[in-house]
């Protein structure tokens, strides 16, 4: 692949993931007017979104780049049980961190009936689930490799990562330290997700561990931050004012308690690679 058709294929991936998400957003604002009940229209929304996502880039790939969708990280969707477990454990241990550890109070967004089941109804299936598997598809999918056919795996990984934790600050008005942290944590779950990807041959794999993270930590039930989250149900607010910890303007996602999450399972998923190669160096000799 030619430097100037990766590039291109990145940038085209980036505009199918801003398009796919207004017009979902734009649909299920339609079916808002025309009164069906928020939470159903944001269940919608989530599916229109990775649906519509899944289909155009699965046509960009094989009417204009001409190969397979297997070639881009999104062959016949299987998720391995390893991945599965976890996807679970990581935000649940992180989360259980928070609460065990650090001193807090429970802070309560006093919402009613309806306004709890909009809340995690986005929260789940659009923030969570659909953004999750979207963002995979985009940038552990097509974007790392495309750089992958063009120049090699390292820089696979690390520019789409790199870009990931930049993407997080774009628009916002966070301090430096902030921002930094941000773009810290962003790219090294950037590499984390591109391992997981790399090791299983999916970003199916990828997906369900960003799925249930965002599900988990941002989903609209339990938010845990140095002041209270409205978009969410209940929050931990933490007593700690240290930036490191409360993961700033940003949130816990982008603390170093979270940071030592994201590198050890992308070590794990590293090893696993490693341990592949070797055991196959070992048979064919």
């Amino acid at each position: 692949m030619s430097t100037k058709k990766a590039i291109s294929t990145s940038f085209v991936a980036i505009f199918i993931l801003i398009i796919t998400q207004i017009i979902a957003q734009s649909i299920a604002s339609m079916f808002v007017i025309i009164k069906i009940p928020t939470g159903i229209c944001n269940i919608i929304a989530g599916i229109i979104y990775a649906g519509l996502t899944y289909l155009i880039l699965k046509m960009f790939i094989s009417k204009i780049i001409k190969l397979p969708t297997s070639d881009f990280g999104m062959p016949k969707f299987a998720i391995k049980i390893r991945w599965i477990l976890i996807a679970v454990l990581l935000p649940f241990v992180i989360k259980g961190s928070y609460l065990l550890i650090f001193n807090g109070k429970y802070v309560s967004s006093n919402m009613n009936g309806n306004q709890m089941f909009n809340t995690l109804s986005a929260g789940v299936a659009f923030t969570g689930i659909a953004a999750g598997f979207v963002e995979e598809m985009v940038f552990r999918g097509v974007i790392l490799n495309a750089l992958k056919k063009r120049w090699n795996i390292k820089v696979a990984v690390i520019v789409p990562s790199m870009l990931f934790g930049i993407v997080h600050v774009l628009g916002q008005d966070f301090s430096i330290g902030s921002c930094l942290l941000v773009i810290i944590a962003g790219t090294m779950v950037g590499v984390m997700f591109s391992m997981i990807a790399i090791e299983s041959g999916s970003v199916w794999n990828s997906g369900i561990v960003h799925a249930i993270w965002n599900v988990v930590i941002i989903g609209g039930g339990l938010a845990i931050g140095e002041k209270m989250d409205k978009y969410s149900i209940m929050t931990y607010v933490l007593n700690s004012k240290d930036f490191a910890i409360t993961g700033g303007e940003f949130g816990i996602e982008s603390s170093v308690i979270s940071l030592f999450g994201y590198i050890i399972v992308a070590g794990i998923a590293f090893f696993m690679i490693k341990s592949r190669k070797t055991n196959r160096d070992l048979s064919s000799c």
